[in-house]
């Protein structure tokens, strides 16, 4: 006899896992809270993916006939919570698209796992397949890779900031060769400013990737143009090193440092989807 495993119905978009047998929406493994009609609608949505549903069928399986009941808004406030969990817009949808007048069509690629169309084996194009990331269209990474990534560029600024501070003097002598006196004074006091802002930054961000901070990638959105510009004064640092790794060296780890700060938050937004939790 099959066993309960094998006779899920589980449907998969982006990082969303819908399971029809048990009645439950998942997000990268978690839970999330979608019952009652929200969920009937999300539902039927993704059985019939890429087809209009329109809302008389929404109606017809949510609403009998001998229902009273305000149609009109009910149905709006399911698929906006619906949206709202998915982390869609109805402006730009990725999931839900609206037809005016005439209902809805969910339009993100579904991998259906447990169809009747599945082989003895159990295994199907649909669950060999890489579910893509709902924003940035790529294949999902494992997050385990993304965070330790990110974690390990805020352990390369914090040990450019320690040292940099712990040989302060070194920088202000290169940096009276190569400046003026003024230039080289206002040089010195900048790096030990931003070290001095730079250190409880990357420490802070550690410990939230460390501790998997499920906000992190809202908070990281929040204060991301100061880590650029914070990043982009950093990324001049190997011209100090000029007279040593020489001109074209310099050049090259600048133009890397550069990047550094966009690779972190790309990092952020694969391994922390924005979804509204309700």
């Amino acid at each position: 006899m099959p066993s309960p495993q094998n006779n899920r119905r589980i449907a998969r978009f982006g990082v969303f896992e819908l399971d029809l047998t048990a009645g439950e929406l998942r997000k990268s493994g978690v839970k999330l809270r979608l019952q009652g009609q929200p969920f009937q609608v999300l539902e039927l949505l993704v059985e019939r993916a890429g087809s209009i549903v329109t809302r008389e069928e929404l109606r017809q399986k949510l609403w009998p006939s001998d229902t009273f009941v305000d149609f009109d808004h009910s149905l709006n406030t399911a698929i906006n919570k619906v949206r709202e969990i998915l982390g869609d817009s109805a402006s730009s949808p990725r999931y839900v698209e609206t037809l005016a007048r005439r209902g809805y069509r969910f339009i993100a690629p579904v991998e259906n796992e447990g169809s009747p169309a599945s082989n003895s084996t159990g295994t199907t194009a649909s669950q060999t397949a890489v579910p893509l990331h709902p924003e940035l269209e790529v294949p999902i990474p494992r997050r385990g890779l993304t965070r330790s990534l990110f974690a390990l560029i805020q352990l390369l600024y914090l040990s450019f900031y320690v040292v940099a501070l712990l040989r302060l003097h070194i920088v202000q002598n290169i940096a009276d060769r190569l400046l003026p006196l003024w230039a080289a004074t206002a040089l010195a006091a900048a790096v030990m400013v931003t070290a001095g802002v730079g250190i409880p930054l990357r420490c802070y961000l550690i410990s939230a990737v460390a501790f998997d901070y499920q906000r992190l990638g809202e908070k990281f959105r929040q204060i991301f143009p100061f880590v650029l510009a914070l990043d982009q004064l950093w990324a001049v640092a190997p011209f100090l090193l000029m007279q040593k790794i020489g001109l074209g060296a310099a050049f090259a780890a600048s133009a890397a440092l550069l990047y550094l700060p966009f690779s972190e938050r790309t990092l952020i937004r694969m391994a922390y989807v924005r979804t509204s939790l309700q």
